[in-house]
């Protein structure tokens, strides 16, 4: 199975409050070691990758305000990812490093000349998680009024994206030449411009960044809508997806390798990872008391906050799905849609209970995580996991020594990489 790594350059990673927890240190947020450091773990760990989720600016839909969601401790970036990326490279030689970078508001040129560059500084493992941002703060702070229609935004993304592989295409493998005898330094034969015209971006290039030695960055995508899911269908190396059950993942999985069949993509060449949290201990009691231990840190306004950020409404007197739909007008997010409605339906409960709830948490023993992993991998339901972390970084410390050799030994993780490129690794997972 394949294994992402759900990073952010703030407080926290999807797990509301866990910054509270005492060994999740907060004075390293901007330190070098702390991004070398989890680097390393997450190979020793044989994950894939490492994705940092990224905003762009401070989130205000809840109360009007952002008070709540900083004051709190909530999902922020403090640092630009692509400044940490080149030192986590630096420290691995196999672990894919990747950066969400929405389409909708910066150029083409911009994106594929520094994600080309640290494609070519880790020796082909960069990714770039691809979104077409859904809120109105993030677009006012690019001289926008607000974020453009669904629709609008993903037709954008299909010509950014055209743009962007353009660019990378523009030098062939064997350009470089760098002969000091002949005084050749580049082949200026294989090198050409990109001329890209499209509906919404245009470039001319050349891209001044040579071919990496896996082509282009791989692409990560998380649409859940169906506009989303034909964008990642068309364009997407692994797919990002937060089901609620075991049964909505079998769906959504059924679902994108029909729509990659449709565009004769062989459905083994994209994986599907739905995110899992997970808590791990010695014994069942351990990892259930370290769970409560969490929930009891939950802040619960903070999980209204980062709810209002998903969905695209303010929380705070919204109190149905129709209501959130009918407020949100361009903004929020499908998928985190679709999974409160799955939570609320699995559970019994209402709309309202469901987006006050955090993140469900998987806690147990490594054999228990690993069973549960083991049950959707083999029955159809992903192709590994997205894990973001409960508390940062000793999640993923637990995790490579407790899971990664229980897995290992069921023969559903590499024990060694089988590749030096991302693109490699995501191909031959074993």
């Amino acid at each position: 199975m394949h294994l992402v790594a759900y990073l952010k350059t703030g407080p926290t990673a999807s797990y509301a409050s866990s910054w509270r927890h005492p060994a999740s240190p907060l004075d390293d947020i901007w330190d070098a070691e702390r991004y070398e450091h989890v680097a390393r773990v997450l190979e020793e760990a044989r994950f894939d990758a490492a994705f940092f989720a990224d905003g762009l600016g401070l989130p205000d839909l809840y109360r009007n305000s952002f008070a709540d969601f900083i004051g709190r401790g909530g999902q922020t970036s403090l640092l630009d990812p692509m400044t940490v990326l080149p030192l986590m490279a630096r420290v691995t030689k196999h672990l894919g490093l990747g950066n969400t970078i929405s389409t909708t508001f910066l150029p083409p040129f911009q994106i594929a000349r520094s994600l080309g560059s640290l494609d070519l500084l880790s020796r082909g493992r960069a990714a770039w998680n691809v979104v077409t941002s859904a809120t109105d703060y993030e677009a006012r702070n690019f001289g926008l009024d607000g974020v453009p229609p669904k629709a609008e935004r993903y037709d954008r993304a299909d010509d950014v994206l055209e743009a962007c592989c353009a660019l990378w295409d523009c030098w062939d493998a064997d350009a470089m030449v760098m002969d000091r005898a002949s005084g050749v330094f580049a082949d200026a034969s294989k090198i050409r411009y990109a001329d890209h015209v499209g509906p919404y971006v245009r470039t001319r290039g050349p891209l001044s960044i040579p071919r990496s030695p896996q082509g282009r960055p791989l692409i990560l995508q998380a649409g859940s809508s169906p506009r989303g899911r034909e964008c990642a269908a068309r364009w997407a190396d692994m797919i990002f997806c937060t089901p609620a059950t075991k049964a909505d993942a079998i769906e959504f999985r059924a679902d994108m390798h029909a729509r990659l069949t449709a565009r004769r993509r062989d459905p083994a060449s994209c994986a599907i990872l739905p995110t899992l949290s997970v808590v791990i201990g010695e014994t069942e009691s351990i990892a259930r008391e370290k769970a409560e231990f969490l929930d009891s840190l939950i802040d619960p306004e903070l999980v209204l906050a980062s709810s209002s950020q998903l969905l695209g409404v303010d929380l705070s007197h919204v109190e149905t799905a129709e209501q959130a739909e009918r407020e949100a007008g361009n903004q929020g997010i499908a998928g985190s849609r679709d999974r409160m409605a799955q939570l609320a339906r699995a559970q019994g409960i209402s709309f309202a209970a469901a987006v006050r709830k955090p993140r469900g948490l998987l806690a147990g023993t490594p054999a228990m995580i690993a069973d549960q992993m083991e049950d959707w991998f083999t029955g159809g339901a992903c192709d590994g996991f997205v894990l973001p972390p409960t508390v940062f970084p000793l999640t993923y410390e637990e995790f490579a020594r407790m899971v990664t050799p229980e897995l290992q030994r069921r023969g559903l993780l590499r024990r060694e990489y089988a590749g030096r490129t991302l693109r490699e690794n995501l191909a031959n997972p074993g």
